[in-house]
């Protein structure tokens, strides 16, 4: 008889979860496929420690033929989900149309930046999610510091040496916190900037860092980043964005060519276009994981509002810790479905949250218990180490070497600003036909 197919729909924290869990449980009773645009699992934390140079890039990539064993890896960008003939339209790697049908699937696409309807935001910023992103951020950096160098202009000068993040959550934070050190270092290294302000701006309309989190990480955040020099703006985005700089909403004119936009994420525009049933933008599913209009759909992590059992009335958040379980979840049901094991509903436990500030500071509460400064460093690198699925060992002798030898500063010039637009997923290349 046919193996019946199982697609999972995305490479992130969930979708690899949940692949990695069918591969156990489903390995020769099922064809695993797994759609994703890269072959590789992208461990999203890290990626400051990219753009700021502690990492080399490749750290933080997973392959996922080498460590999901037999599942059946297709590289493509999903542009149509055809429900009622059960079947996946994509665009391959090169370029041409292919398809491939299901009796099982899981929607793990994920989420992209969230967009704000600001004049110039979308031709002068940069988002900060994806391994391109962040390799264009350290070569920006690097190249606006060395273009400073150039400049006999004061004004041009601290233009290039201004740097703008907006958000103040888990990305900005960390963003700026690392980023800061690494231009300081850079600026080090020209003599003809001696003496010149490199500044830091961080805008949120929360009223603290960190507000998504326990206000005790955000005051220990908020002292690193008042050390290092980093100016918090509470109250304040951006009202206009131009090639030469950002119009805050306090009326401000803040002359910069360096704009990073981190202002949270929105669930990739393919779900809302299913038909089906959504809230702000996240498919509906049961406490299984599974689509209540298609029993033989699940979704989870950021595509899917999920119940928290925690908070009755309220979804799960878009967190990677909810993503990694409901991954696994969603597998677990999908094999269900088939006989193997039986069905379970969400749950969950909060284990707290780990912030890295860059150097030997972090900000974390494991277990609901608040720490900082180096223990928190420790507590926070255990972490990581803990939960990317590969690489540890590489990842761990990056970072020994990072405090024993002088950090790179170089542009690799791998990726151009054309390549990094901050609308990533523009609705226009979206069409599925599931109505």
């Amino acid at each position: 008889m046919k193996r019946p197919r199982i697609v999972i729909a995305g490479a992130g924290f969930a979708g690899y979860q949940a692949a990695r869990t069918l591969s156990r449980l489903a390995r020769g009773s099922a064809e695993i496929v797994l759609i994703n645009p890269t072959d590789y699992f992208l461990y999203v934390p890290l990626l400051p420690e990219v753009a700021s140079g502690v990492l080399e890039p490749r750290r933080v990539t997973v392959s996922l033929p080498d460590t999901l064993p037999g599942v059946r890896v297709v590289l493509g960008e999903i542009d149509q989900i055809d429900l009622p003939d059960r079947r996946i339209c994509y665009v391959d790697g090169e370029g041409d149309r292919a398809e491939l049908s299901y009796d099982r699937l899981i929607v793990s696409i994920g989420s992209v930046n969230k967009l704000l309807p600001i004049p110039g935001v979308n031709e002068h910023a940069h988002g900060f999610r994806t391994l391109p992103e962040a390799l264009y951020l350290r070569d920006h950096l690097t190249r606006q510091i060395e273009l400073a160098d150039l400049s006999d202009d004061p004004a041009e000068r601290a233009a290039r040496c201004t740097f703008v993040v907006v958000g103040a959550g888990y990305t900005g934070t960390e963003v700026a916190a690392h980023c800061v050190s690494a231009t300081d270092l850079l600026v080090r290294r020209h003599p003809r900037l001696a003496g010149q302000q490199v500044r830091w701006l961080l805008l949120d309309l929360a009223d603290r860092v960190l507000p998504e989190l326990d206000e005790r990480m955000s005051v220990t955040a908020q002292k690193v980043l008042d050390a290092r020099g980093v100016e918090t703006r509470f109250g304040t985005s951006v009202r206009e964005a131009t090639s030469d700089g950002v119009q805050l909403s306090d009326g401000e004119f803040i002359p910069t060519r360096s704009l990073i936009w981190c202002v949270g994420v929105r669930p990739d525009p393919v779900v809302d276009e299913l038909g089906l049933t959504t809230l702000k933008g996240r498919l509906v599913v049961d406490e299984f994981l599974a689509v209540p209009q298609h029993p033989e759909v699940y979704a989870c992590g950021d595509a899917a509002a999920v119940p928290d059992p925690n908070r009755p009335g309220e979804v799960t958040p878009m967190t990677a810790q909810h993503a990694v379980r409901q991954g696994k979840l969603a597998a677990q049901n999908v094999a269900a479905s088939y006989g193997h094991g039986s069905f379970r509903p969400y749950r969950h436990k909060d284990l707290g949250f780990v912030v890295d500030l860059g150097g030997a500071q972090a900000a974390a509460n494991p277990l609901h218990v608040p720490i900082s400064g180096p223990l928190a460093k420790a507590v926070t690198r255990g972490y990581h180490l803990a939960s990317i699925p590969g690489n540890r060992i590489r990842v761990a002798a990056d970072w020994t070497l990072e405090s024993l030898l002088s950090r790179q500063g170089v542009q690799l010039g791998l990726v151009p600003p054309a390549a990094v637009p901050l609308d990533t997923a523009s609705p226009e290349l979206v069409h599925p036909v599931g109505r």
